[in-house]
């Protein structure tokens, strides 16, 4: 009997997922532990391998495919002496519909006509209007015409996701007064595809780019936490010249065995912070404050489409030189995609950093469940005051964004306080 081949979870938060890229084609021989596909995740985008072998039979749901839910047949593979005649095509696939696009908003003074395209009706179809009980209560109580949706379920049966996806949807209403709008220009449905939506007002246009699953990812976990996080804001400058100079040092004399960067002693620095101050190192939850054992750093990487953040694992543990070549390994793999699920889920406290990009001071949202997160900005020359005179100075701004739940000030305080002796005094660290 051919093998179904199903939306894997590759995470504990995923509930569907998009086929980015069939590695294999129907044909081919597919042994256990195969690389087969490539999904993207809420997370990232990852390698899936085959716990199966045999001929890869059919392909049920093409590369491409947004909102393909966890659990779905989404392929085939055929067991010895079988043939692709065999496969008994799927009869659904569950797939999450897609909200319908934006109206184009209309040309003042052109004539009255449709400013989007629907659904052709059942009649239009041909066919009877296929619709299970539930879906048909709850459309008749919502107002919506059944005839614009198409439906999801086996045969295109309109099921209760559909309608509910119509319901923040802008689509044609059941039977009721008829208003003609008096602004709204026809617009050509070529103008109106799923990546590019044309504007017509005032000749300006815009395009559309589809939500990718881990931009919805972010959107809803920073929403989350903005919404359920009490955040309080600590500010620090430090100055970095015995830091640069140590560091001009150590990678003079590294004969190409790693290459410090300012970011590797910021993440030691806070690993040790964290290892003498454990109450910082410290999360939420309903049960009570959890104190974490190990000093794990989630250090946030921009990446195509997003961000994701690897983890230094029991950073204060390892030398300066360890974390700079595993941060830049970690690095490398996640903008590639390459990282593995455990790489990046967890962490105890994070870091962010923008000084590469010039920004002096900034506040970033913390990255549930972590109780804290570091924003790092920019080392630049500024005047300070040192014996009472005025001399110039590396400063670098750094702020820490603080879940008051878990931190008190005091704790968020001390913390700063010894970060930023390590930053100033580096030879603390590297002992």
């Amino acid at each position: 009997m051919p093998i179904q081949i199903t939306m894997p979870a590759l995470s504990p938060t995923m509930t569907e997922g998009k086929i980015s890229k069939w590695l294999k084609a129907v044909g081919d021989t597919i042994k256990a532990g195969d690389v087969i596909a490539e999904i993207e995740t809420d997370k990232a985008t990852m390698e899936v391998e085959s716990a199966d072998e045999g001929v890869f039979g059919q392909i049920v749901v093409p590369e491409g495919t947004d909102g393909v839910q966890v659990g779905a047949v989404i392929g085939y593979i055929l067991a010895e002496g079988e043939k692709p005649g065999d496969v008994a095509v799927a009869k659904s696939v569950a797939i999450k519909p897609s909200a319908a696009l934006p109206t184009a908003p209309a040309e003042v003074g052109k004539t009255a006509g449709a400013a989007s395209q629907v659904a052709p009706s059942s009649a239009a179809r041909g066919s009877r209007l296929f619709a299970t009980p539930l879906a048909r209560r709850l459309a008749g109580e919502a107002g919506i015409d059944l005839a614009g949706i198409v439906g999801s379920g086996p045969h295109g049966r309109i099921v209760q996701a559909d309608v509910e996806a119509a319901k923040a949807s802008p689509r044609p209403r059941a039977a009721g007064p008829t208003q003609t709008p008096t602004t709204a220009a026809a617009v050509p449905a070529a103008s109106l595809t799923k990546d590019r939506v044309q504007s017509l007002a005032g000749g300006i246009g815009y395009d559309l780019q589809a939500h990718t699953s881990m931009r919805k990812a972010i959107a809803r976990r920073l929403t989350e936490a903005k919404q359920t996080i009490p955040h309080f804001y600590l500010t620090v400058d430090i100055e970095l010249d015995a830091l640069l100079d140590i560091r001009t040092k150590l990678n003079a004399r590294a004969d190409g065995n790693y290459k410090l960067s300012v970011n590797d002693f910021v993440i030691r620095a806070a690993a040790v912070a964290l290892k003498r101050l454990p109450e910082a190192n410290a999360s939420w939850s309903d049960d009570g404050v959890l104190l974490w054992k190990s000093v794990d750093i989630a250090v946030a990487v921009a990446i195509e489409g997003g961000l994701i953040t690897p983890i230094v694992k029991g950073a204060d543990l390892k030398g300066i030189a360890a974390i700079s070549n595993e941060m830049k390994d970690l690095g490398a793999r996640a903008k590639a995609g390459k990282l593995k699920l455990e790489e990046f889920q967890g962490g105890t406290f994070s870091i962010s950093n923008l000084g590469m990009f010039g920004i002096r001071e900034f506040s970033a949202v913390i990255n549930p469940p972590h109780g804290a997160i570091l924003a790092v900005g920019a080392g630049e020359e500024r005047v300070v005051v040192k014996n009472g005179a005025p001399a110039v100075a590396t400063v670098m701004t750094c702020t820490l964004s603080v879940d008051h739940r878990v931190i008190d000030g005091a704790v968020g305080a001390n913390f700063l306080r010894i970060f930023k002796g390590l930053m100033e005094d580096p030879l603390g660290m590297l002992v």
